[in-house]
């Protein structure tokens, strides 16, 4: 609920809410069945009513999780474009401060909003930039807010020293991000393999069948 910004006071209602539908629409499904001469009583109707209401409980509860995954590959991808902006704005001149706020205005999307957003309350509670990074990071649970903080922390003050250990870890960011991507490719790629797979199988029983069938009634 962190990730998605949700309330748990507007949620658990929500969940409530579908329960009690799969709790209620069951038996009135059962009821007009009944009415129209469909006998649908007994253990079957109860295993299906069981399922149902376990669903619509759950429901609420995979679709959340679903737009925290979601958003957390979004964090991930872009604070590795982030930390390249991040870069490209140092070797212009401006500070760490002025970098990365000038990397985060760079973009309007809403993973690079929260950036921003943190930034900018990290400055009003004068506190430095990567200490907003490292609270994204325990937020999201993502390991690379984290690093890229300790990077500009361990860094101090120093321009240069800075530039360097933000390259250094912008590339590694770049490279994890194309791995990642690179392995949700291969992954697409497998699940994509069972359909192909299943409807050569399909094809081939549809040629063969009839010339099977003609031997068969030969014999």
């Amino acid at each position: 609920m962190a990730v998605c910004e949700r309330d748990a006071a507007a949620y658990l209602p929500e969940k409530t809410t579908t329960g009690l539908l799969g709790l209620a629409v069951p038996p009135l499904l059962g009821a007009l069945l009944l009415a129209a001469g469909t006998d649908v009583a007994g253990a079957y109707g109860l295993i299906i009513w069981a399922i149902l209401a376990l669903v619509l409980w759950l429901a609420p509860d995979l679709a959340l999780g679903d737009e925290a995954a979601k958003r957390r590959r979004q964090m991930r991808h872009t604070v590795a474009a982030f930390a390249d902006l991040a870069v490209v704005a140092l070797a212009g001149g401006a500070g760490v401060t002025s970098a990365l706020d000038d990397a985060a205005n760079a973009s309007t999307a809403p993973a690079m909003r929260r950036i921003r957003t943190a930034l900018r309350a990290a400055a009003v509670r004068r506190h430095p930039p990567w200490d907003a990074l490292r609270d994204l990071g325990q937020r999201y649970d993502l390991d690379e807010f984290a690093e890229l903080a300790a990077s500009l922390q361990l860094a101090g003050a120093d321009g240069a020293r800075v530039r360097a250990s933000l390259a250094a870890k912008a590339k590694s960011l770049r490279t994890q991000h194309l791995a990642a991507m690179d392995a949700d490719a291969q992954a697409a790629t497998e699940r994509m393999s069972l359909p192909v797979v299943l409807l050569f199988a399909g094809f081939l029983i549809l040629i063969g069948y009839p010339a099977l069938s003609l031997i068969l009634s030969g014999l």
